[in-house]
């Protein structure tokens, strides 16, 4: 069983325009990721996909592999099954790793290829994190000042996912339940044909509304198994505006590399 992982990396971002290279504490943010996709297991070949040569030369100056796909993929999803198709289609378990997640650790990215490998059944899956106490207090605080940024995911029994929402779910009408609030890791694994399906799919109306993709998937009845990690302490945080690199150096100088 072969399993790709796929970073997709456009140069062209509204908000910060070749954010992919941008340096955070001495490396760029794409081989930051890069270099955390290939310390996690489960994982047979990493590449980075990109629609710019500047971002392939920055890959392969420092040793990784890069694959140009076209400009007119409108998502990460359609960019790792246009490198899929670029590399021959032969990888049977696709991991989408978003080119911006450069806090996110090689444990929680091999989450995923392990659980599918060890369950043919899952189609699709992604991970999510419990969050802790104060956390959740702190989310929600932002929530309600009118940010947008984070994800929840409520799921089944069976740990399959119910919704994903911008919103903060279960709406807690009963605190005392103890009912905890799950954090959606934005990280895919999809089998291949799972992987081709969804993007055949126009997108539905939740998608719509909440702009959150995975939702076409359970809209047209892919199921997603989530599956649970834990940051083992580490801080969480993505890059969209040039604030958040500084924010990102600041705790890899008080936390520390993830990988030398």
């Amino acid at each position: 069983m072969t399993v790709l992982a796929v970073i997709p990396a456009r140069y062209g971002s509204t908000r910060f325009p070749g954010k992919p290279l941008v340096q955070i504490a001495g490396r760029a943010m794409i081989e930051r990721v890069w270099r955390h996709t290939s310390a996690a297991d489960g994982i047979d070949r990493v590449v980075v996909a990109t629609d710019d040569q500047r971002i392939a030369d920055a890959v392969q100056s420092f040793g990784g592999e890069a694959v140009i796909t076209p400009e007119t993929c409108r998502n990460g999803t359609e960019r790792a099954l246009a490198a899929l198709d670029a590399l021959g289609g032969d990888a049977e378990i696709i991991i989408n790793v978003q080119g911006d997640a450069v806090l996110t650790p090689p444990w929680v990215i091999g989450a995923v290829p392990v659980a599918m490998r060890a369950d043919a059944s899952i189609q699709m899956a992604t991970p999510a994190v419990r969050m802790p106490p104060d956390t959740e207090a702190k989310f929600r605080a932002a929530k309600a000042a009118g940010e947008v940024g984070g994800t929840t995911v409520v799921f089944d029994k069976a740990m399959n996912a119910l919704y994903f929402s911008k919103t903060v779910i279960p709406f807690q009408r009963n605190p005392e339940a103890g009912t905890p609030t799950w954090q959606h890791i934005g990280l895919y694994g999809y089998r291949a044909d799972t992987l081709r399906k969804i993007v055949s799919l126009e997108p539905s109306p939740l998608e719509l509304a909440e702009s959150l993709e995975q939702l076409r998937a359970l809209e047209n009845g892919i199921p997603i198994r989530i599956v649970e990690v834990d940051y083992r302490g580490r801080s969480a945080w993505s890059v969209d505006a040039p604030s958040d690199a500084v924010e990102v150096e600041a705790i890899i100088a008080r936390e520390g590399e993830l990988v030398p």
